[in-house]
């Protein structure tokens, strides 16, 4: 029998595949099948601080520019007056979660100013997740935006957080930053102990008969999953803190990708929309069967095999192979077109 078993952020975990954020997770029969299938660990849908001040009438007219730069924001909610998961709801679920099974729960908090991610977080907190992810996505809208003060607020962000609770923080990261590897070092100094590589960033489409912009949402394919492989490959082994890959993330194929790449876990969500719940015991029969055939005892062997610092030629992660892709390719010509 292969050995599933892997670690992310502490804990022991049974096997790879984690449920990330996702609506899926609100009904507890949901939860309770998500484990009988397999799943390591169930990160539930996302605690949002907007919706919460609305609860309270205190939103604040900051809190309303630039809404549509965060992953899962306003735009994209249902009207939030109306949001069936108030703040009470949102920590009674956890908790009945938590009764309802064995493997780790953790909360996904996406917030929007230090003070309200500092508060839920010690919320979740008391409620009894294991751990909190942080659902994190900054867009720089005005010119005076600087990508220091970007990051430099991030930062401040996380510290503030993880000096707040006792339980383990992923911080969930857009793919947009200049040195990725830079600022993952910088939050493992602040106190994360993973990163979640990367944020789908939901951008709004165009109606050019009525001129409205208009949010978009499309489950992840997977050739989603290729930048998320190449800056897990690179980071492995240079920052201590766990990676998650999330987003294309569809297959046996794509979970033992992941984890070659460097990866402690895989975070699945759109495929469970596409394929329902059971699709999870599917994936990881699927990697039993590839693993037992090539005669592997643990997933743990594969990992990082394919990581930067693993492979002779780390081209492949470099410029070199830009130029290598873009010199193998060779035009067809098309007959009779001249």
């Amino acid at each position: 029998m292969i050995d599933f078993s892997t670690k992310y952020l502490g804990m022991d975990l049974k096997g790879p595949v984690v449920v990330s954020s996702t609506p899926l997770s609100e009904p507890i029969d949901n939860v309770r099948r998500m484990e009988d299938c397999g799943a390591a660990a169930i990160v539930l849908h996302s605690l949002f601080e907007e919706q919460l001040a609305l609860e309270s009438r205190a939103l604040d007219d900051d809190l309303s520019r630039g809404t549509e730069s965060f992953p899962e924001s306003l735009g994209y909610l249902p009207d939030l007056k109306d949001y069936r998961m108030t703040h009470e709801a949102y920590l009674e679920h956890v908790q009945q979660c938590k009764k309802a099974v064995k493997i780790p729960i953790l909360g996904s908090l996406n917030g929007a100013t230090p003070g309200g991610w500092v508060r839920y977080a010690k919320d979740m907190e008391k409620a009894g997740v294991d751990a909190i992810e942080l659902n994190t996505y900054a867009l720089a809208t005005e010119k005076s935006h600087t990508s220091a003060e970007m990051e430099g607020q991030l930062l401040k962000l996380v510290a503030e957080v993880t000096s707040a609770v006792k339980v383990p923080v992923s911080v969930k990261l857009s793919q947009w930053f200049t040195s990725l590897p830079h600022l993952v070092g910088q939050l493992e100094a602040a106190g994360a102990r993973g990163v979640v590589l990367f944020n789908r960033f939901y951008q709004p489409d165009f109606d050019i008969e009525t001129l409205e912009v208009r949010p978009t949402l499309h489950f992840s394919k997977p050739s989603e999953l290729l930048p998320r492989l190449h800056w897990a490959a690179i980071l492995y082994g240079h920052v201590k803190l766990d990676i998650a890959i999330t987003g294309g993330v569809h297959s046996a194929e794509d979970v033992l990708k992941s984890i070659m790449a460097g990866g402690s876990t895989v975070l699945m969500a759109s495929a469970l929309h596409i394929y329902g719940i059971e699709h999870i015991k599917r994936v990881l029969d699927d990697m039993r069967y590839w693993l037992e055939k090539r005669e592997y005892k643990s997933l743990n062997e594969t990992r990082g095999c394919l990581s930067r610092r693993s492979v002779p030629d780390t081209s492949a992660f470099d410029r070199g192979n830009y130029i290598k892709t873009l010199s193998s390719y060779s035009l067809r010509q098309t007959v009779g077109a001249f």
